[in-house]
């Protein structure tokens, strides 16, 4: 098997694939708080507010193309100080975890994040989560707080965990 290639999503390409992920892990895990499977139709919103933020969607695609994972960031919060941090998700589709994927989406959204010259990359993630805090700190991330029974879900409180990874830019960051 050939290894698989970074894409960059689009909606026409990609939407129903990364439905299909995010609904699994809705139904299955913790990885999305959501308690109801996503439609289609709140696709396009998705997509949407990925372009209209200049946010990058990064697929890995095997040699079929079909989509195996994907990771993308977004707004941290929606103040304007906060122009330089994104917080980010990484996905990857249940019968091909384990084997690097989430690490390789990672790392290109850390060079995505670079080339926008953006200042820190915030992981919110579940703190029984062991899977991803180990790739989050091997990429040198660090935890920088966990909010404690922040949700509820499969009849239990969950605790929200915070890893944030510092990078270099902007060369001159601006106030407004």
């Amino acid at each position: 098997m050939s290894d698989p290639v970074l894409v960059s999503c689009t909606p026409t390409r990609h939407a129903s694939a990364i439905l299909d992920i995010f609904n699994d892990a809705i139904r299955t895990s913790t990885a999305l708080y959501d308690y109801a499977p996503r439609t289609l139709d709140s696709m396009g919103a998705w997509f949407d507010a990925k372009t209209r933020g200049g946010f990058p969607v990064i697929g890995l695609e095997d040699a079929r193309g079909t989509l195996l994972a994907f990771g993308s960031y977004g707004t941290f919060r929606a103040w304007p100080a906060y122009k330089y941090t994104v917080e980010h998700s990484v996905y990857v589709h249940r019968d091909h975890r384990g084997h690097g994927l989430g690490r390789r989406i990672l790392q290109s959204l850390i060079e995505a994040a670079q080339h926008q010259g953006l200042h820190s990359l915030i992981g919110g993630i579940d703190a029984d989560n062991a899977g991803s805090i180990a790739l989050h700190e091997s990429l040198g991330f660090r935890h920088v707080g966990t909010l404690p029974q922040v949700g509820f879900k499969f009849g239990r409180w969950l605790d929200l965990a915070f890893f944030q990874l510092l990078l270099d830019g902007p060369v001159d960051p601006v106030d407004g």
